[in-house]
């Protein structure tokens, strides 16, 4: 039985959640299966976990997040392999490191499937509120207000609320209220925000239109097909146990699988299918010289040339405008034409973000290859939106203006459902600390993907939509997205992240990892030491590696042999890090005046105060602060503690 709804200062939630995005969804359901008492709270109950965008997860450094996010007891993973619709890996002919797992998902699937999953979840109360502002005790948050003039109190907030702060959509000269086509504006939350002294600033993102696949004319396309063994971002060999890592081969009726994918909960299934079953293509195309000369003749029409947004749009995901104004020495732009879905007939145009009036997006996409009768379902769209900017928070996604208060996802400055779902997970685990007394979760740059934009965020800030590559990590060939239960291990059991039946698995499967790893520098084969034959050799059909071996899961096997086989690459990393964990051990004392600090420069002084980063490493990483001011402050601090 689901508890009633609790009203009052005397019935306090232990976290409440505002917003149910990817951000929201993860820091919900990861602070209610801790044992927190939850509340989530959403403007509409229909559009849970929405894909807003492209109904697409993964990609180079995303796939990486989440895999990680799934070692971390997380939601996203499972939730992309059983409501996806087509899997490919991508660089897969490149090294481990930066080959990154990819799924278009059935985009309604996905998100029925992600809201049963919360009405199920024991300790979560789901409720349909606006969040109209926050209720403050002493130095720090203790409740929300809601639209419907009801107040709920909790001993934490997180607030996830993507880009409804404020949001206003630009199509041409027409401006409309809502952070997504359909949907309201949140507007007095952002007052609560200014008036508990936290900054806030613009950002703007955008989305192509939406069409009929009946209007494509696909012979003048480039068909794109999955890949026949599909890379899943779910670890099934922990989930389910080591033999049945290969979902595929398992039989319909099998309890394992019904026991992952068909869970009887309350007497009801939950949604998704298969992974990998039934997978559909999508295709590719090309803009024209005709598209080019529409979009320039229209520029003057476009909201964001014609400078009614205010905003700071993402570099890496520029609209068609931009495409032809910044990069005119390209005749034409690659477009991907991509199915939302089983059950319907509406794709998505990727690559033609805009902000252009109607008529113009009409003229510009029949002027594509494929498109000269395409039916318009949903036009594009640009949308600004406020956000805070995220150095005002510690590591653990906490304000530092507002105890008990944390922020996630695109609040942040971040874009991209994977970024959002990581930094949700982080907030919802914290929260629940932040209530017993814990210390928080801390994920480092040498150990996840979703430590390196944490740290990112907090320690550098955002000027525009942050979105993840692999290039933003240094430490990156130890992150292999096969690696993620085994990197981030210790953060799960002292977290309790997963049950103990997977725990025991993850440690069981570390274990092997690391055994076979010193085992293949041992033994010998045919031609040597087996680890020298993996090195030397790219196909390992010929190599006759220890039976024992070949017996182990593939998982395993894969872990084992890109060790191995990157030995010395991967201990040089190692080496670095070591190095760098010095600075780490340097803490900075709570609260220090940097303009205190004798012979600091001014500039670097600012920039310290305003982040107060907690060790001498994080001080190194805030933009415009050098190496000499760390000398000095390396110095400073030694003296202080020799007195």
């Amino acid at each position: 039985m689901k508890p009633p709804l609790k009203f009052g200062p005397e019935q306090r939630y232990d976290v409440i959640v505002c917003g149910a995005g990817h951000a929201g969804v993860e820091a919900a359901l990861a602070a209610s299966r801790r044992g927190a008492d939850v509340l989530l709270l959403t403007g509409n109950v229909d559009t849970i976990g929405q894909m807003s965008c492209n109904p697409a997860i993964g990609g180079q450094a995303k796939g990486h997040m989440v895999r990680e996010i799934d070692a971390l007891g997380g939601e996203m993973g499972v939730n992309t392999d059983t409501t996806a619709i087509q899997f490919r890996l991508l660089n897969a002919s490149k090294g481990p490191a930066v080959r990154g797992p990819r799924a278009q998902c059935d985009k309604k699937a996905y998100q029925f499937r992600l809201k049963h999953v919360i009405e199920l979840q024991p300790n979560l109360t789901l409720f349909q509120a606006m969040v109209e502002g926050l209720i403050f005790e002493s130095d720090g948050v203790a409740g929300v207000k809601t639209s419907f003039g009801i107040d709920f109190y909790g001993k934490t907030v997180v607030v996830t609320t993507g880009t409804f702060l404020r949001g206003l959509m630009h199509i041409g000269d027409k401006k409309n209220e809502g952070g997504r086509l359909g949907d309201f504006s949140a507007r007095g939350l952002s007052g609560s925000f200014l008036e508990a002294g936290i900054e806030l600033q613009r950002l703007k993102t955008g989305t192509p239109p939406r069409i009929l696949g009946s209007s494509i004319d696909f012979s003048q396309c480039e068909r794109q097909d999955g890949d026949a063994d599909p890379t899943f971002f779910g670890f099934y060999d922990t989930r389910l146990g080591e033999e049945m890592f290969h979902v595929e081969q398992l039989p319909d009726d099998s309890p394992a699988l019904n026991r992952l994918f068909h869970v009887e909960q309350f007497g009801q299934r939950k949604l998704g299918w298969r992974p990998g079953q039934d997978q559909v293509s999508c295709w590719t195309t090309e803009t024209t010289e005709q598209t080019a000369d529409t979009v320039r003749t229209n520029l003057h029409r476009s909201a964001l040339y014609a400078g009614e947004i205010e905003g700071v749009g993402p570099r890496y995901c520029p609209s068609i405008e931009d495409k032809f104004v910044k990069f005119a020495d390209k005749a034409t732009h690659k477009v991907y034409l991509e199915p939302e879905g089983r059950n319907t007939d509406e794709w998505y145009v990727n690559g033609v973000s805009t902000s252009l009036p109607f008529d113009v997006q009409l003229d510009m996409m029949r002027s594509i290859q494929g498109l000269a009768n395409v039916v318009m379902l949903r036009p594009a769209y640009a949308v600004e939106y406020d956000f805070a900017p995220p150095t005002q928070l510690f590591p653990s996604l906490e304000s530092k203006k507002v105890a008990n208060l944390f922020f996630a996802g695109q609040i942040n400055g971040t874009s991209g459902y994977e970024e959002a779902a990581g930094q949700g997970l982080v907030a919802g685990v914290n929260a629940v600390a932040k209530v017993r007394g814990e210390d928080p979760l801390v994920i480092g740059r040498d150990e996840a993907y979703i430590g390196v934009l944490i740290d990112d965020l907090v320690t550098k800030g955002t000027r525009e939509p942050y979105r993840m590559f692999t290039s933003r990590a240094e430490h990156r060939l130890l992150f292999n997205h096969g690696s993620a239960e085994i990197r981030l291990l210790e953060k799960v059991k002292a977290f309790g992240l997963v049950d103990a039946e997977r725990l025991a698995r993850m440690e069981d499967k570390a274990t092997a990892v690391k055994f076979w790893t010193e085992e293949l520098e041992r033994v010998r084969i045919r031609g040597g030491l087996a680890g020298d034959m993996v090195r030397k050799h790219d196909d390992l059909s010929d190599v006759e590696l220890p039976p024992n071996f070949l017996a182990q899961s593939e998982p395993v096997q894969q872990e084992v042999l890109n060790r191995v086989k990157y030995k010395g690459y991967l201990e040089r990393e190692e080496k670095h890090i070591a190095r760098l964990r010095n600075l780490e051990k340097v803490k900075v004392p709570a609260g220090l005046d940097f303009l205190q600090v004798r012979g600091l420069r001014k500039e670097s002084a600012i920039k310290l105060n305003e982040v107060q980063p907690r060790t001498l490493a994080q001080a190194g990483r805030i933009s415009g602060v050098n190496p000499a001011d760390i000398s000095l402050l390396l110095v400073a601090f030694q003296s202080a503690s020799s007195k």
